[in-house]
């Protein structure tokens, strides 16, 4: 996220619509919106999920071991099975990059290396 949309849209609006904010100029149906919270509860994150879906968007969570929130209102979540948040956020990093490299695939219709 670019920093100065970072803070004019926590300044103008509150942290917890931040996302929400580029959800609603960004988000098309059909599009993905990829949440990502180690514990499932971060209030910016499910009112940008809440809205995406309103919008026909596909949720897809990251989040930790315990159930939660974003877990429930998520198409697809995919919950690390730890407790601690360093190695969770270690492991969505490595799950985004996956994400990426299947998108790169994809879009040059060649095989991963």
């Amino acid at each position: 996220m670019d920093t100065s949309v970072l803070t004019s849209l926590s300044n103008d609006y509150g942290y917890d619509h931040v996302f929400t904010r580029q959800v609603l100029a960004l988000g098309q149906s059909g599009d993905i919106l990829i949440a990502i919270s180690t514990g499932g509860t971060s209030s910016n994150v499910l009112r940008a999920s809440e809205v995406a879906k309103e919008r026909g968007l596909t949720v897809i969570a990251l989040t930790g071991i315990e159930p939660s929130p974003l877990d429930e209102l998520a198409d697809i979540s995919l919950s690390v099975p730890s407790q601690h948040t360093a190695l969770i956020q270690q492991a969505h990093i490595a799950i985004l990059h996956v994400f990426s490299e299947m998108v790169e695939r994809e879009l040059a219709n060649t095989e991963i290396l």
